[in-house]
């Protein structure tokens, strides 16, 4: 109960936090609220500070960063996405990805000596200051005895403690919408947070990220110009995680990426592939592809740094995704409405037919533009607008795919803002669908049916034993099926001749 009470109090403080930085509903944007909203945000700014940031990204970014490194999160996400939130909001929000105070060297030094039980200096030759700070960790540039350039990140000092309560907090959150708003119930808000808990958890274990850098490492080979840095293990532990150190600029520092005369567009195209080949061919993907994370270097190769945040899905799922994405790229709308039935993402009271239009309505307008001719907000509400009149629910297992293709198509937008995401989608899916549906996909459909069929027939003879055993204790009355007819030794004998005639038409069908 105590519990509760101080998430909710936490609850209420974070809304007056966001109240005090103008960071709910901004004055900036005052014309277009409805006449409820402008009553509402006039009121709050009764309780704003004066003394307050022009840019309202910029106050909403202070704000989320007094609120704790959960609520960053969020904003991050936003930062990424100035088609849908404005140019000048993003930027304020871009402080979030790797700008934020850094913890100082003595705490830093501090934890190394814990976790490895000997001073900084027999670790590193050298160890400089911070060179970027983040809502989980800050990372420094070193080099090892052996003359390696290494990049050092360092937990920041009870970030578990601070994410548990953030967490506790947003499940209150979550609860209380779905009370209070029925209409939210659709977008599983308890749901998304668990799956939020689960990869922020994760975070805070740097061996586990560690583990991640190196699966995306061998993911990573499928994707042309994608690289991953490697790890030093002998220097990685649960609060530290040393890598490769690499030469190369932020996706997210614009100027210098201006300046750098490398060729945006080809990047933008590299990124989006990128992600799609980890995640269709591998089924594994970096998520949390802010610009802060991705890097170009002098050879126009994209690098992805901070992995504790990966996506995961499966080989079901991964088809029904190629699918839903090659219909739209063929603008073959039915097959994109039958792939989202045939996955569950639509209840089947639904009309295909329907559906199939619904998409052709969202699809059509967008379908061959450049991303400067496509107003991504209307797009959005407009999917909004569909999901709710078809019933469709949030799906936990694809949020963060879904998170993931929104932060990665806003980065390849701020490097090019005519980036055609669709384009660049086509190759990978079409090549993803000509092995899957074709007979490779095939042979691997069957060698995992094979796989399925020896490990039921490995567990059949126990399963024999327990109907034997069941039938020896039935025809002597020592076991009776309550209020059911009695069974005749003849129907267990045509339930044994059943599952004989089953088992044999199995292995006729496999190995026939």
């Amino acid at each position: 109960m105590f519990s509760s009470l101080a998430s909710f109090f936490r609850l209420v403080r974070a809304v007056l936090t966001l109240a005090r930085h103008d960071a709910v509903l901004p004055a900036e944007y005052q014309s277009v609220y409805p006449a409820p909203a402008r009553l509402l945000g006039a009121t709050l700014r009764l309780f704003a500070r004066k003394d307050q940031a022009e840019n309202p990204g910029e106050r909403l970014a202070r704000a989320l960063e007094r609120m704790g490194p959960s609520y960053v999160k969020f904003g991050q996400i936003l930062a990424t996405r100035s088609d849908v939130v404005g140019e000048r909001f993003a930027r304020g929000l871009a402080r979030l990805q790797d700008k934020m105070p850094a913890f100082g060297d003595e705490k830093a030094r501090a934890v190394l000596k814990a976790e490895f039980g000997a001073e900084a200096d027999r670790l590193f030759a050298e160890l400089g200051p911070p060179v970027a700070a983040a809502s989980i960790a800050q990372v420094h540039k070193a080099r090892t005895p052996d003359g390696r350039d290494v990049a050092v990140k360092i937990l920041r000092p009870d970030i578990e403690k601070r994410i548990a309560r953030d967490i506790r907090t947003l499940s209150l959150g979550a609860a209380l919408a779905e009370r209070f708003f029925p209409a939210s119930k659709r977008l599983e808000p308890k749901k998304f947070v668990e799956t939020v808990s689960r990869s922020l958890t994760v975070e805070t274990d740097l061996r586990l990220e560690a583990a991640a850098a190196s699966e995306l490492a061998e993911a990573a080979a499928v994707a042309e110009g994608y690289r991953i840095p490697t790890v030093d293990w002998e220097r990685s532990s649960k609060q530290v995680l040393t890598t490769q150190w690499i030469d190369a600029i932020p996706l997210s520092d614009t100027d210098r990426m201006a300046a750098s005369g490398l060729d945006r567009a080809a990047l933008a195209t590299k990124l989006t592939r990128a992600f799609l080949a980890t995640a269709l061919d591998r089924g594994v993907f970096h998520a949390d592809m802010h610009g802060g994370n991705l890097f170009a270097d002098e050879t126009g190769d994209v690098w992805a740094v901070d992995f504790g945040i990966m996506g995961r899905i499966g080989r079901a799922e991964r088809r029904f995704l190629a699918l839903i994405l090659h219909g739209f790229l063929t603008r073959d709308y039915q097959a994109a409405a039958r792939a989202h039935f045939a996955a569950g993402y639509v209840p089947a009271h639904h009309s295909v037919d329907d559906f199939a239009s619904a998409l052709r309505a969202v699809g059509e307008p967008i379908f061959g533009k450049k991303a400067d001719e496509v107003p991504m907000s209307r797009v959005l509400l407009q999917l909004f607008e569909i999901t709710d009149l078809f019933d469709m629910r949030l799906r936990p297992e694809l949020v963060m795919l879904q998170k993931t293709m929104v932060q990665c198509e806003g980065v390849a937008r701020q490097l090019d803002p005519q980036h055609d995401m669709w384009g660049a989608a086509a190759p990978i899916v079409e090549r993803w669908m000509r092995r899957e549906l074709g007979p490779e996909g095939r042979i691997r459909d069957l060698g995992e049916d094979l796989v399925r069929l020896h490990d039921a027939l490995r567990l059949l003879p126990n399963a024999i034993e327990d109907w034997s055993d069941i039938a020896t204790k039935l025809k002597a009355g020592e076991l009776k099926l309550g209020g059911g007819p009695k069974i005749r030794p003849w129907a267990l004998r045509l339930a044994w001749l059943g599952g004989a005639a089953l088992l044999g038409g199995l292995l006729v069908y496999t190995f026939g």
